[in-house]
């Protein structure tokens, strides 16, 4: 009988694949685990790589969504909308429950409260017990994490170590921690921007609308544009204008900041996406560019 031709498997296929492995690979090895979900268009990837993975049953762990409360409510509403036609758990926790606990002081109120996030997602994992944290995060995304490993391992503290993580030759994972210390896996930690996007079109996934171009009312400040909101009003001096934008990523209101785009469809963003030379958060997170603290820094004190 001659042989079966075997199919080569495209290159998201790949990608899924290795995804789907990584997170059957967390199930197997830790004990409580938890996914971080924000709405977010990687994390809403990563819903459907464990539906592939883990459906007809319930996903072994719980979702997680650390909430500053200063979010677009689009994403928010979209986060709770999906999680209740998952019928999945989803725990949110606020940065506002940190402060009103002392342990997250702001410098002043108009001050972005991303970068707190990590101080209220390190007391979730406390509270809960969690021994990993599946996250979204992706190398192409910022320099920092691209010294991520897939399986990242934090210590009793929360901290980072770029320089003490361990191989992972042969795509072989260890996940073995003692009590109190952490993984954050990374299950599509080798996706670009261009990679996510063909996915949620090859898929046919939902997003909140303000991935996709709306008009806006902006100003122009420091070569981005910044949404004119209650939390971000217009300075004196500035020209307020209504601008077709979208959002490549989203975060705290205060630190987030739209492209101009005419792109209303995946098809669209992923033509826009193929010729962009910038990165999505150099373009849009402003704490990256203001932050007193670099990336780096905010990972080794905990930031996702």
């Amino acid at each position: 009988m001659a042989a079966r031709a075997q199919r080569t498997l495209s290159h998201l296929e790949w990608l899924e694949a290795e995804a789907i492995h990584v997170l059957r690979e967390v199930a197997g090895q830790c004990r409580n685990p938890v996914l971080l979900f924000s709405g977010g268009k990687d994390s809403v990837c990563l819903l459907r790589l464990a539906e592939k993975a883990f459906r007809p049953g319930r996903f072994p762990f719980p979702l997680l969504h650390v909430d500053t409360s200063h979010n677009y409510p689009e994403v928010v509403a979209f986060r709770d909308q999906r999680a209740a036609e998952l019928g999945e758990r989803l725990i949110v926790r606020s940065v506002e429950d940190s402060m009103r606990r002392g342990t997250v002081v702001l410098k002043h109120p108009g001050e972005s409260r991303n970068r707190h996030q990590s101080v209220t997602l390190l007391e979730a994992i406390a509270e809960h017990e969690f021994d990993a944290c599946i996250g979204g995060a992706r190398r192409d995304e910022e320099k920092a994490r691209a010294k991520e490993r897939v399986f990242s391992f934090r210590d009793e503290f929360g901290g980072w170590d770029p320089k003490n993580q361990r191989p992972e030759l042969w795509r072989l994972y260890n996940a073995r921690i003692h009590k109190g210390e952490n993984i954050r896996a990374f299950p599509i930690s080798d996706w670009t921007e261009l990679d996510v996007w063909q996915y949620i079109a090859r898929e046919r996934l939902e997003l909140p609308s303000i991935y996709f171009a709306h008009e806006r009312p902006v100003v122009r400040r420091g070569g981005a544009l910044v949404p004119v909101t209650e939390l971000t009003p217009p300075r004196p001096g500035d020209a307020v204008e209504t601008v077709s934008v979208r959002f490549r990523t989203v975060g705290d209101i205060p630190c987030t900041a739209p492209v101009e785009s005419t792109a209303r469809t995946p098809e669209e963003i992923i033509a826009e996406t193929a010729q962009t030379t910038i990165s999505e958060r150099g373009a849009t997170r402003l704490d990256d560019q203001t932050s007193d603290a670099s990336m780096e820094q905010r990972k080794k004190e905990g930031y996702f």
